[in-house]
């Protein structure tokens, strides 16, 4: 693997994630409004299913060795995922909720997007386990 390759596929998929979070939530904000981190929760979960479906399709069915298009998994999974996906957004979500003493609110998004986050995952695992 030649690590220039990598780092610059990670490099462009970061930037193109980056890019899609800023939209997803700018657009979700805008049409649901920003008084709950509706944005930042679907992209964690979106993000999540994603990865659920790519982890299966390298490892499984294309069954990939290490090595194997490594760069496509950088610019794929920890680039544009990288990018996409943001615990520390959810973390700072989190306590913007908690320091406006939306208690409730914060709960709920903590749980929910925990929760959806890994359906999501585990949801896209066996579906494209399925698929033949």
């Amino acid at each position: 693997m030649n690590l220039f390759i990598m780092i610059s596929s990670v490099a462009i998929g970061g930037a193109i994630g980056a890019s899609l979070r800023f939209l997803s939530t700018y657009y979700i904000a805008a049409i649901w409004g920003n008084l709950f981190p509706y944005g930042t929760m679907a992209v964690n979960v979106i993000g999540s299913i994603i990865m659920g479906i790519l982890f299966v399709i390298f490892t499984e069915k294309l069954k990939l060795v290490d090595g194997e298009f490594e760069h496509l998994r950088g610019l794929l999974m920890t680039g544009l995922l990288g990018g996409f996906t943001t615990f520390s957004a959810f973390s700072l979500d989190a306590m913007q909720l908690i320091e406006r003493q939306a208690y409730q609110s914060a709960f709920v998004y903590i749980i929910l997007s925990v929760l959806l986050s890994i359906s999501g995952l585990i949801l896209a695992i066996y579906l494209t386990r399925s698929l033949s």
